[in-house]
């Protein structure tokens, strides 16, 4: 499902105020052959078969003991990454993109791509690119559902802000 099909149904309010669920969020990422999608409304909704998403912010801090000031804890970056578990469904353009052959066991710039995530109520969120790591592209017991793990992990820069628009 296209980020542009799945937001016809919903109209962010920059004025929601109110408690979330993890439903009401939305990561789509850049799945078209070459990595240059048209807009952010072209990018694939990681949705179908997805049971978990756990979205982290990973602080990365440096920790200093000084003179009669103690121990000092700086920030120096953050990683953000997601992670995507579920049951694997064949025929969904996020799943089958980055379960092919050329992402699995792609490196470097070929597995990296540009992404979307974003609150559906009030539209408020990030845009950056991420390293997809696949660890798993079919787990589970005879007869159960084939399970899958993702990992989008940032890469380059960090992310900017974004903000949902039905143009793009």
């Amino acid at each position: 499902m296209k980020l542009s099909e799945l937001m016809k149904n919903h109209t962010p309010s920059t004025s929601f105020e109110g408690f979330v669920t993890n439903d009401d969020f939305v990561l789509a990422v850049d799945c078209s052959a070459d990595g240059n999608a048209a807009s952010a409304a072209d990018y694939a909704v990681v949705q179908i078969g997805v049971s978990g998403l756990d979205a982290q912010l990973n602080p990365v801090t440096q920790d200093k003991q000084y003179i009669r000031a103690g121990q000092s804890t700086t920030k120096t970056g953050t990683q953000r990454s997601f992670a995507v578990s579920g049951d694997r469904y064949v025929g969904d353009d996020f799943q089958d993109f980055a379960l092919s052959h050329a992402v699995k066991y792609g490196t470097g710039n070929s597995v990296v791509r540009d992404y979307v995530y974003f609150c559906l109520l009030n539209g408020q969120g990030e845009k950056g690119k991420c390293s997809i790591i696949v660890n798993s592209d079919g787990a589970g017991d005879a007869g159960e559902s084939s399970e899958i793990d993702i990992e989008l992990k940032k890469s380059g820069d960090a992310p900017a802000s974004y903000t949902y628009s039905a143009a793009g």
